[in-house]
């Protein structure tokens, strides 16, 4: 609880920070479309979850073509199967590059924090890379897809299993 605290408490300031000046901030919504990739393949049936997601981002002008994107973000991802459904508090952070006005490409990296569910065969932290399209259809408004890949295994050790997520994100913004 310590973590989560001081995690906005950071993003607080950094969000007052980045208002000031050469950037934006604003908030965000979006849809999931998740999946696990099981290696090995997975005896069961094993089929994508819709869930959503939603956050606070700032975002910081490093130079006329060149962006920097935290985010903090709730999203529910993993499998359609209850016992394979995991939610988290993720940490996106983008590096956006401008090209042109109304559209943006962005990379790097995010970590995820499980939330809500104690020993149900998840390990508590992820860590995904993660690439996206952002469009502006006005100057505040934007439209944005999103496509993250887990770096790292979900499971516990014991399972005998390892797995990835994947997961499609499509969103709606508005910046101020």
């Amino acid at each position: 609880m310590k973590k989560l605290l001081l995690i906005v408490a950071f993003f607080a300031c950094s969000f007052l920070g980045y208002s000031q000046g050469n950037g934006a901030y604003g908030v965000r919504a979006g849809i999931n479309i998740s999946n696990l990739d099981f290696d090995p393949a997975p005896t069961f049936d094993n089929t994508h979850r819709n869930g959503f997601a939603f956050g606070f981002f700032a975002e910081y002008d490093l130079s006329a073509s060149f962006a920097i994107m935290p985010e903090f973000q709730y999203s529910s991802e993993g499998a359609k199967d209850m016992s394979l459904r995991v939610d988290f508090l993720q940490i996106p952070i983008m590096f956006k590059y401008r090209i042109t006005d109304m559209l943006s490409a962005g990379v790097g990296p995010q970590v995820g924090v499980k939330i809500h569910e104690e020993e149900d065969g998840f390990k508590n932290f992820a860590f995904s890379g993660i690439i996206g399209l952002e469009y502006m259809i006005t100057e505040e408004i934007f439209i944005d897809a999103r496509y993250s890949y887990g770096l790292t295994n979900l499971l516990d050790e014991t399972s005998g299993f390892k797995a990835t997520n994947a997961n499609f994100q499509f969103g709606v913004g508005y910046k101020m």
